[in-house]
C-alpha cells in the first residue's frame, strides 16, 4: 500500500508552491441527479481561500493517470476534512472517479490551486454559471462579511440540481435558476437571458463567471456590454463542450 502521493504529484506541488497529500476519502452521497459530494479527510493545508480548488489524480477510459480540478465547497476543521462537488453527469475520469469513490479510499492531492478569490472591495457579488462552479459559488458567498449581497444566475440541466446554501442572516441573497432544457451545453442563451432579466445593483460589484468555456466568454461579454469593467469580471472555464479537459484538468484553450 502507497505511504504517500505519488512522485509526480510531489515535484507538481514543489513547482506549484502547494501541497501533496495522500488523503483518504470519508463520505460520498449523491445530492442530485448531475452531482456528487466527495468529502475528503487530509491536511487542510491543500485548501486555500474561498475560490481555491484541489487538483485529483484520476485513471482515465485508457488506464492513464490525468489530474482533475475540483473546487471546495467547504471545510470542516474538526474532522480535518473539506468536500468538494462533483458533476457526474457525463463520461470522463473525473465524473468516474467520483460515482465509484468509496469510504477508505486513499486518493492523490495536490492544492491548493487557483488565483481567484472574493473581491473584499465589492459591496455586491454576482455569481454567473452552470452546475460545475455550484461549490466555489457558496463557499465564495459564505464568506461575504454582513453587510453585503450575493447574486446568483445558475444554469442546471434539471431543476433537481438546483442545490442551495445557508448564508448568514443579514447577507442580501439572490438565486436565479435558469432550465437548460434542451439547449446545447454551449449555447450561452439561456444564461444571458437570466442575465438580461436581472437589474445590477448600483455601488461597486464584482462577477465571478465560471463554467462552460464559450459560454463564459459569451457572458464575461455581455457583463462588459452593462457596465462593468474588465478587472470586475473574473472568469474561469471549467470545462469545454466535445472535449475531454487537458492532463492537468484544464480545458483547452484554442477556439
Amino acid at each position: 500500500m502507497p505511504r504517500g502521493p505519488d512522485p509526480s504529484s510531489i515535484e507538481l506541488a514543489a513547482r506549484l508552491h502547494a501541497n501533496a497529500e495522500l488523503a483518504t476519502i470519508l463520505t460520498t452521497s449523491r445530492l442530485s441527479p448531475s452531482i456528487t459530494e466527495v468529502v475528503i479527510q487530509g491536511d487542510l493545508n491543500l485548501v486555500g481561500p474561498p475560490g481555491s480548488d484541489v487538483m485529483i489524480r484520476v485513471l482515465d477510459a485508457k488506464g492513464r493517470y490525468v489530474r482533475r480540478r475540483y473546487s471546495v465547497r467547504g471545510i470542516d476543521a474538526s474532522a480535518a476534512s473539506f468536500a468538494l462537488w462533483i458533476v457526474t453527469s457525463h463520461e470522463g475520469p473525473g465524473a468516474t472517479w467520483a460515482s465509484t469513490a468509496q469510504a477508505g479510499d486513499l486518493v492523490d492531492v495536490v492544492g491548493p490551486r487557483g488565483k481567484i478569490t472574493l473581491d473584499p472591495l465589492a459591496d455586491w457579488h454576482l455569481f454567473v454559471g452552470d452546475t460545475s462552479g455550484l461549490a466555489a459559488f457558496y463557499r465564495m458567498a459564505q464568506s461575504i462579511e454582513v453587510p453585503g449581497r450575493a447574486i446568483f444566475i445558475v444554469e442546471v440541466a434539471r431543476m433537481d440540481d438546483a442545490l442551495t446554501a445557508p448564508f448568514d442572516e443579514g447577507l442580501g441573497v439572490t438565486g436565479i435558476f435558469v432550465d437548460r432544457q434542451s439547449r446545447p451545453h454551449d449555447d450561452s442563451s439561456g444564461l444571458l437571458s437570466g442575465l438580461s432579466a436581472f437589474a445590477l445593483p448600483p455601488d461597486l460589484g464584482h462577477a465571478y463567471v465560471f463554467g462552460e468555456f464559450h459560454v463564459m466568454r459569451a457572458i464575461a461579454s455581455a457583463l462588459g456590454d452593462r457596465g462593468l469593467e474588465e478587472h470586475q469580471i473574473s472568469t474561469k472555464a471549467f470545462w469545454r463542450t466535445g472535449r475531454h479537459n487537458a492532463e492537468m484538468g484544464e480545458p483547452e484553450r484554442d477556439v
